[in-house]
């Protein structure tokens, strides 16, 4: 999960379909792909919790009607996803990284890369995501915030999205790294698929986009710590609005209950 929400810009050719999972290094990977392309990177975590309230609502509706039960299903998602994905160079973690074979349908060309990690720390490392994103209050604390009011129901696509996929609720295991993988394998041709772990640097990344190797290190960025910040940032926001929202119902009950006649 990345500092800031990415911003589209016309006209950008799209080439990659990152199809990592979450904490296999996908912040690092976006940023890299941004360097390497020249162009806006949708990072799915980010833009979701960052961005303004059309972009978590859209992923909602497109989440929401997966997997296709019918040709207008499959007109909706590729409908929303083409709007929600026009001006970007690439597009990095979930939703996207479950929505291959759909993205291949509207980006032929596109190479699809997947992130990966060694599968007993990416467990571990999910933990964190599972605990920021299913604490029972969010929903209320939330609520006052335009777009992350709909975090909730954005989780709860994208638990069914993951189910579907592979086969697996909380508390995850190894299974859904695997399952993914298989998954990949199973809707990529080999010669348009690359298996890739962050730690192995610019590199196999550079020769796989046929790009010269940059004259700067390798962007390492801390998705737990990032997951971490922004859960904490929006809880306190949610507060503060609720606060807020208190001392003014509170100004305006206490006069009229005090001198009400």
């Amino acid at each position: 999960m990345g500092q800031q929400a990415s911003v589209a810009q016309p006209g950008t050719k799209f080439q990659v379909i990152g199809a990592g999972l979450p904490r296999t290094g996908t912040a690092s990977f976006s940023e890299a792909l941004r360097i390497l392309l020249n162009g806006p990177v949708y990072h799915g975590g980010t833009q979701a919790t960052k961005a303004p309230e059309a972009e978590i609502r859209s992923w909602i509706k497109i989440l929401s009607h997966y997997p296709a039960k019918s040709p207008s299903d499959n007109q909706i998602i590729q409908d929303n996803l083409r709007h929600r994905l026009d001006g970007y160079a690439a597009v990095t973690d979930m939703p996207a990284a479950g929505l291959i074979t759909e993205l291949l349908e509207l980006y032929p060309d596109a190479l699809v890369i997947v992130t990966v990690r060694d599968p007993d720390a990416w467990v571990k490392s999910m933990e964190t995501v599972a605990n920021a994103s299913t604490l029972w209050f969010l929903r209320f604390v939330l609520f006052p915030i335009s777009g992350m009011r709909y975090f909730p129901d954005y989780i709860n696509v994208l638990r069914n999205q993951w189910v579907h996929n592979y086969g697996e609720k909380e508390p995850i295991s190894a299974k859904s790294h695997f399952n993914h993988l298989d998954y990949c394998k199973r809707n990529v041709p080999p010669e348009r698929l690359l298996f890739y772990n962050v730690k192995d640097g610019w590199e196999p990344l550079c020769k796989a986009l046929g790009k010269p190797v940059p004259d700067i290190p390798f962007p390492r960025i801390n998705d737990g710590e990032a997951i971490d910040r922004i859960a904490k940032e929006m809880i306190t926001k949610g507060l503060v609005r609720w606060l807020g929202i208190f001392v003014t119902l509170g100004a305006v009950t206490v006069p009229y209950l005090y001198f009400r006649p």
